[in-house]
């Protein structure tokens, strides 16, 4: 546990090298459940860089002290205490050697070494390996590792970790040892070691530059056949980062290891990736095509770090998102290639806006909240609390800036320089943005302000035309309206902010565009301009321009931030219709479908009548029948914006009020375009064999959109006999969970037989398969719920199913996380119950695992922009967690949500 009675504020300004280095690291692990021993070997020496330090400290957490050596010899100056230990007056340079056990078996934070299923796992990212050894537990201390592990050889047949073997063989009374070298340095968060009953699926393949690598892929054995996936996706990472960055794979092998129990999705430790299943196991049985799609992309996120996060690492954690919102970028950039080739805009637009979601919906809301932070933070209590939005898609966002601002050729320049200067080295998001400024002869020093600034920026948008001079003049004026204090507190001047423009002519066509004072041999040809927005208000004229124009504002999203521009209903239809960017064509149909529903969710809320503009399903309808658009496109373009987003657009949040008003659009839309939503069904279904392709995903995603909103019908007869016999058909999950959910839907909450049916089918088919059964969780706990049955009682009582398990993070956010994230119209019931359901897990967790409770805890941080009644049981609930949370995990979550 991480228990403290008062925490220490962690800041960036406080950085210092490290008093030592430790060259070498030679560990040893006699492994056993309930107590293993390790001995480790280090060469440490006085940093030339660092100040005077007569004493050693080393971190350390619930570890058993048994020995220490320095060159040889017992030691006597060393004091073992809560945090680590002290080893005084030192030489300038030794070999110490420290014996310490720790209990795995008992370690349910799932930090450190611990076991799961009878397997040995770690995890040391932040700063896990200090429940492992005493040790510099930083990022800036970077050591060659040699690791021996030794195990009984019937319960742990496989001994794993970093780098390559070396060694293994045979020991006396039935154990065995493998030996591991890795020759590449790294911080101790990268280490890691598995050990256990395991399987792997191998391959070899063979680099760019003609060296022959071993991929291997270990699970359980019963989970051999879902492997196929993760093995593919591995490949394609490796040959999509030769080709786009000429970066190979430097190790003669590359590991993933899948493991039921872990806190995050996965784990980038050097040659030796550690995975949640949920990222590796998938066959077309258990896994929708979101799952495939995840897994791909989780996979390549992994294997892009061992450049991007192992081979350049952070000097310290403030640094978290030079590796993660880098990697980030580069497994969205993975993705988008994937799904349609680096020439396919339109497929490539499809994976831009998924991304965009997901950052508006969640990280522009933690920029409105009290955990605002910059991408670089400057301060922190729990280092865990910072893997976020900000951190991550924020931070991606930031990277994709400069390849906008450079281009393609220009990025990869940079990314050259950065490895040419850096590799081996432990450095700062500064020293990523010099490689690149240096790379393209440009002066990057405002861009640094969007590492030190939280908040989201917005740009308020003007626009004039002079007919008779065929000018245009496009005013820009960047701020941050009303942020979060905490946002506030970082704000020191102008960003530079790329924003990509096109003009729509009255014809729909886009129009050539040429700035004034542009010469023709400079102007380009494109029809989109990129426009580097420096000051606070800045005005670019495009002249020759013929007709007046309709702007298409922030093509591709170029830049994180919120455009405010007065566009009408008619114009966003017009957009829909027209626009050549994909992205922005979408972009208006949900700026018109969020307009109409915060103009109905207003009403809702003051008990007025309903009624929804036709300009709405107009415009879905076109979408709808456009058989020129693909097919994963209209899928997202008729997504109505989730209720999460809609909620936090209020001046005041009303989850009630949004949730009336988006099913009221829902069954509008239902309605009136009943027979364009059955067209759509039949004319995308899939038969034959299930491929994960993003074709057939396309099909099968606009398809079972189609059959949700059949499911709203008032007289949903329709919608169950195609849902059931779906359900009964269906060779795939992603089919017969559609139809389970469509029927769900259709019975409202109240427990119709076909969805009764279905559900119990579902649980006896899947039951032995745990990824499957979190689905059969979280569909329960994301239903809608009635009067009578209101959702929270269902979640009780799964909550004593045999198969629910408080302490597998991945079964705790099936129900739980997504009761209290993913349905908020029930979560925020007015009598308050799931308020006080909230502080009974977080603080239920926080006892076992305080990372996961802190996750959970966030729910809860925009309690101030709710309504009044809402707001004072959220309160009431954070001061109960508040005075019993024991962990800094959650404390710093909810004493900075109520501060």
């Amino acid at each position: 546990m991480s228990d403290t009675a008062t925490p220490t504020v962690i800041r960036r300004e406080d950085y210092a090298p490290p008093a030592f280095l430790i060259d070498t690291v030679d560990l040893e692990f006699d492994l056993a459940p309930e107590r293993t021993v390790v001995k480790s070997t280090l060469r440490v020496r006085r940093n030339p860089a660092a100040g005077p330090a007569p004493h050693l400290e080393l971190m350390g957490e619930q570890l058993e002290f048994i020995g220490a050596q320095i060159d040889g010899n017992a030691c006597e100056n060393v004091r073992a205490h809560e945090h680590g230990l002290t080893i005084e007056n030192v030489a300038d340079a030794f070999t110490l050697t420290l014996t310490g056990a720790c209990n795995p078996e008992a370690n349910t934070t799932l930090s450190g070494l611990y076991v799961s299923s009878g397997n040995f796992f770690t995890q040391c990212e932040a700063e896990g390996f200090r429940r492992i050894t005493w040790f510099l537990d930083r990022p800036d201390v970077m050591s060659t590792y040699t690791v021996t592990l030794r195990a009984d050889k019937t319960a742990c047949p496989v001994l794993l970790s970093n780098g390559n073997l070396i060694e293994a063989g045979d020991l006396p009374d039935g154990r065995h040892y493998a030996k591991w070298e890795d020759p590449f340095r790294k911080p101790s968060y990268l280490f890691a070691l598995v050990a256990g009953k395991l399987v792997a699926l191998e391959e070899r393949i063979t680099t760019s530059s003609g060296k022959e690598k071993l991929l291997q892929v270990w699970v359980e054995p019963h989970d051999l056949d879902k492997t196929r996936h993760a093995m593919d996706s591995l490949i394609h990472s490796i040959r999509w980062d030769e080709r786009r960055f000429g970066l190979e794979l430097d190790l003669d092998r590359f590991m993933i290891v899948a493991v039921s129990d872990f806190n995050m999705g996965a784990m980038e430790n050097k040659g030796l990736n550690i995975f949640n299943t949920k990222y590796v196991l998938a066959n077309p049985e258990t896994a929708t095509d979101v799952d495939f799609a995840n897994i791909e992309a989780v996979v390549g996120h992994e294997y892009f770090h061992n450049w991007t996060g192992n081979r350049v690492t952070c000097r310290d954690w403030f640094q978290l998102s030079l590796k993660e919102g880098l990697t980030v970028f580069r497994d969205q950039e993975f993705s988008a290639a994937m799904s349609g080739g680096d020439e396919n805009e339109a497929a490539r637009a499809t994976k831009r806006i998924e991304d965009v979601r997901v950052l508006r919906q969640m990280q522009f809301a933690e920029d409105a909240g009290p955990m605002a932070h910059p991408v670089r933070p400057e301060s922190y209590v729990e280092i865990n609390n910072f893997y976020t939005m900000t951190v991550y898609e924020k931070g991606a966002e930031v990277v994709r800036m400069y390849q906008t601002l450079f281009g393609r050729d220009g990025f990869r320049k940079g990314m050259d320089l950065y490895f040419q200067r850096h590799d081996g080295q432990a450095v700062t998001c500064d020293d990523f943005r010099r490689a690149m400024a240096d790379a393209n002869g440009r002066d990057l020093a405002q861009f640094e302000r969007w590492y030190s600034q939280a908040g989201t920026p917005r740009v308020t948008v003007t626009t004039q035309y002079d007919a008779a001079a065929k000018r245009y003049s496009v005013t820009l004026a960047q701020g941050y309206a009303n942020g979060s204090p905490a946002a506030r507190d970082t704000q020191k001047g102008p960003l530079l902010i790329p924003f990509a423009i096109g003009l729509i002519g009255p014809d729909g066509a886009d129009l050539p565009l040429k700035l004034e004072g542009e010469s023709s041999s400079n102007a380009t040809a494109s029809t989109t301009r990129v426009l580097e927005l420096t000051d606070a208000q800045q005005t670019f004229t495009f002249v020759d321009v013929a007709h007046k124009p309709l702007p298409s504002l922030l093509r591709n999203f170029s830049a994180p931030v919120i455009v405010e521009y007065d566009y009408g209903n008619d114009e966003l239809a017009f957009l829909l219709a027209h626009d050549s960017d994909p992205f922005n064509r979408w972009e208006a149909g949900q700026r018109l479908a969020t307009r109409e529903l915060l103009a109905l969710a207003a009403r809702a809320a003051t008990r007025q009548p309903l009624a929804m503009n036709d300009a709405l399903t107009e415009a879905f309808g076109r979408v709808l029948n456009d058989a020129s658009l693909s097919p994963s496109f209209r899928e997202l373009a008729l997504m109505l914006p989730s209720e999460t987003y809609l909620a936090e657009q209020m001046a005041e949040s009303n989850p009630a009020a949004v949730h009336a008003a988006r099913q009221f659009v829902r069954k509008g839309l239902a309605a009136a375009l009943k027979n364009e939503w059955l067209a759509a069904y039949d004319a995308n279904l899939t038969p034959g064999a299930y491929e994960p392709t993003p074709e057939a995903a396309g099909h099968r995603g606009l398809k079972n959109l189609a059959l949700s909103y059949l499911s709203e019908l008032d007289d949903p007869a329709e919608a169950v006999r195609l849902a059931t016999a779906q359900y009964n058909a269906a060779n795939n999950m992603t089919d017969r969970a559609a139809a389970l959910s469509a029927l769900m839907n259709a019975a409202a909450g109240t427990g119709g037989e076909q969805a009764k049916q279905a559900l119990e089918d579902f649980y006896v088919r899947f039951e032995k398969e745990p990824l499957v059964i979190d689905k059969w969780f979280s569909l329960q706990a994301t239903q809608r719920g009635t009067a009578q049955r209101p959702t929270i009682e269902t979640v009780r009582t799964l909550m004593r199913h045999p198969a629910f398990n408080l302490k597998n993070p991945n079964r705790a956010r099936s129900l739980i996380f997504s009761f209290c994230a993913a349905n908020p119209a029930q979560f925020h019931a007015a009598d308050g119950s799931g308020y006080a359901f909230w502080a009974e897990q977080v603080l239920a967790l926080d006892a076992i695992n305080p990372q996961v409770a802190a996750r959970l805890a966030r729910n809860l941080e925009l309690w101030r922009r709710f309504t009044p009644a809402l707001r004072d049981a959220m309160r009431a609930a954070l001061e109960q967690v508040a005075a019993q949370a024991k962990s800094r995990d959650v404390r710093e979550i909810v004493e900075k949500a109520l501060a």
